[in-house]
């Protein structure tokens, strides 16, 4: 099969979509006044579903939402042909931007971790105090930045050990929520983890 690159608005398009198919009969606020401002932190390698589903649910209800990278430019998820354009890089923005920052999961985490000024970024909005939501592979941003010894968090099974190393409390579960801090595991919390991402603003 012919690769093809859908653009940013179609896919956002299609997740809108999904999400909104896939809600609850009982109808959510839009946020309308002092509109709420979301970074979604993403590298090469990230995971398609974990990025546009809270992308595309947040959208939907008035939320502006930012990709934020290492670096500008377009980056491929790892699970499909689907790309996202990074709108902005870390070193030119500040955690002052936005009311929350969320980490998708895939092999873009264990890339992000490496760099220096990605993981000062996490470490800084983390402990500002504003919602820090993460999922599958997410958490190893945070764990490299420091951030989880004590706390109550999930993740992909795999990254169990890494976050019990870095003093963190591992709960098998779709989704954990210790103050500021909202995690899930895997692909199929999506709807929860997004939700409460929306729910924290």
């Amino acid at each position: 099969m012919k690769k093809q690159k859908l653009n940013y608005l179609i896919l956002l398009a299609i997740f809108t979509g999904f999400t909104a198919c896939s809600e609850p009969k009982q109808e959510e606020p839009l946020i309308t006044d002092n509109l709420k401002h979301v970074a979604i932190l993403l590298g090469e390698g990230f995971h398609d579903g974990e990025a546009y589903m809270p992308l595309g649910y947040l959208t939907n209800r008035g939320i502006i939402v930012t990709v934020i990278g290492p670096q500008v430019g377009e980056v491929k998820a790892y699970n499909s042909d689907f790309t996202i354009k990074i709108e902005k890089s870390v070193t030119d923005i500040s955690v002052s931007d936005f009311d929350a920052l969320i980490i998708p999961g895939g092999q873009a985490p264990g890339m992000l971790r490496e760099i220096t000024e990605v993981v000062e970024f996490a470490r800084n909005f983390f402990e500002s105090g504003k919602p820090t939501a993460a999922i599958c592979h997410g958490p190893q941003v945070l764990i490299r930045a420091g951030v989880m010894e004590g706390k109550n968090t999930t993740a992909y099974s795999g990254v169990k050990d890494e976050l019990l190393e870095a003093g963190a409390n591992y709960f098998d579960q779709g989704l954990v929520n210790d103050g500021n801090l909202i995690t899930s595991r895997v692909p199929g919390d999506l709807n929860q983890f997004s939700k409460a991402i929306y729910e924290a603003l």
